[in-house]
């Protein structure tokens, strides 16, 4: 059965999540070790003695947490309804030929809510036209990037694996997609997955350490030159020998504690 490596890092990233709280919990109070409740990608504490106990962050929390506002613009009142959600990761929409900062340009796009989507505006009380737009808000310290490489086809009945050539560059701006535009990431790793189908295939791994770059393919390491990063943008034709393509990409906040490199 093939895992989905997306799944597993989420997975991951929420269970150590869980193993941190219960920890804490236990240190504060030995008798009662259960965690606080979750919600995706984010703690929420109740209440102790009737009193709010702030969240547990954690590491996980501190690395990889950002947080994304949702705002909607009313295009009769011109009311702005924000709402903010933590996240782990962002997946992105991946078009053939194209690029991490069009993929987050697209991300980031302003869309109209009309006909069917209305959106209900409090100040209105009605359905109203809108815009809508997602951006971030509290960019992470490492950024992590998940390509939706896998779509549902629906004349297919089935998913296929989108081989587009994406090209994720060494250094990355969030220039059209984060409220702090002068914030500047640099790659330092990437989860390869190898094979022409959803259902089947396998995963390799690139990591920069220590100005090098490593390939990882289960218990064989061995180091690449950096131009050796590119052949894992995908393929500029649907119809291709190269099933190696970039799948999830780590960034690091440059200026923002120790680099990888």
């Amino acid at each position: 059965m093939h895992q989905d490596a997306h799944e597993f890092l989420n997975f991951l990233l929420n269970e150590l999540v869980d193993i941190l709280e219960k920890e804490e919990a236990a240190k504060s109070d030995p008798e009662s070790s259960s965690p606080s409740e979750k919600t995706a990608n984010g703690p929420t504490n109740g209440l102790a003695n009737g009193v709010r106990k702030e969240p547990l962050v954690t590491w996980v929390h501190k690395n990889f947490q950002g947080i994304l506002t949702n705002e909607t613009r009313c295009l009769r009142c011109e009311t702005v309804t924000a709402r903010d959600e933590t996240f782990f990761d962002l997946s992105l929409d991946i078009e053939q030929n194209s690029s991490i900062t069009s993929c987050l340009k697209n991300f980031s796009s302003t869309e109209t809510l009309n006909a069917e989507d209305k959106f209900f505006c409090d100040k209105c009380c009605s359905l109203q036209e809108a815009q809508k737009r997602m951006k971030i808000k509290k960019s992470p310290h490492t950024l992590v990037i998940h390509l939706k490489r896998f779509k549902y086809i629906e004349q297919l009945g089935r998913y296929k694996k989108l081989s587009y050539r994406v090209v994720f560059p060494l250094e990355l701006k969030l220039s059209n997609t984060a409220e702090d535009a002068d914030i500047e990431y640099s790659l330092f790793a990437v989860v390869v997955h190898v094979g022409s189908g959803p259902n089947h295939g396998h995963y390799v791994s690139l990591v920069k350490s220590h100005n090098h770059w490593l390939f990882f393919d289960d218990e064989n390491v061995e180091m690449i030159d950096e131009s050796a990063v590119q052949t894992f943008f995908g393929s500029a034709q649907e119809y291709s020998s190269n099933t190696d393509h970039g799948y999830i990409l780590f960034y690091e906040s440059l200026g923002a504690g120790s680099n990888k490199s």
